[in-house]
């Protein structure tokens, strides 16, 4: 059961925010990772438990090590769900816009450093679209599509990375003509 980003959001205001005394993008950073933690551990642990425990056992009958045989055929094995499961929270902390309204609060300057306010695009989709201004929220339309693009993206060039061929001609399980 996942917690609610606003409850993460709150929790990282009072344990970093105010504190602090000031917004910035590390309390951002942490609340964020907060989201993602339970995602990317439950799809890690899934992926783990999928690989047959006859590829360990091949593995120690060969007289691998316990080390050799998690890095090199259970963690291979596996990569596919916890790629998975990474790409899933990147896609969920990505449009999330509470807990960056309460650690980031967002500023009309993009980036002036880790230790400031600053803004970003679910807080500029989330202004925008409170605007009265019909031009105010096609921008935020707009801004939405981006953030859409850059996820799918993202999602593209990591698979694509991760399932490419050894010999870099394309993509595991595609045709070759």
């Amino acid at each position: 059961m996942q917690v609610p980003s606003i409850v993460l959001g709150i929790f990282a205001f009072l344990a970093i925010v105010l504190p602090l005394g000031y917004y910035t993008v590390w309390a951002g950073a942490i609340a964020l990772s907060f989201i993602m933690f339970p995602i990317v551990a439950r799809s890690t642990e899934e992926a783990l438990r999928m690989v047959p425990w006859t590829y360990r056992e091949a593995g120690a009958a060969l007289g691998l090590s316990k080390m050799v045989i998690t890095l090199r055929i259970v963690l291979s094995q596996a990569k596919k769900g916890i790629l998975t499961g990474v790409l899933l929270s990147v896609s969920r902390v990505g449009g999330e816009t509470a807990p960056l309204i309460m650690t980031i609060l967002g500023s009309n300057i993009f980036f002036s450093g880790f230790e400031s306010s600053t803004d970003a695009l679910p807080l500029r989709i989330w202004r925008l679209s409170l605007q009265p201004y019909d031009e105010a929220r096609i921008a935020g339309w707009g801004a939405a599509l981006t953030l859409v693009i850059i996820i799918f993206a993202i999602h593209v060039g990591v698979r694509y990375f991760f399932l490419r061929d050894k010999s870099g001609k394309g993509l595991r399980g595609t045709l070759k003509v």
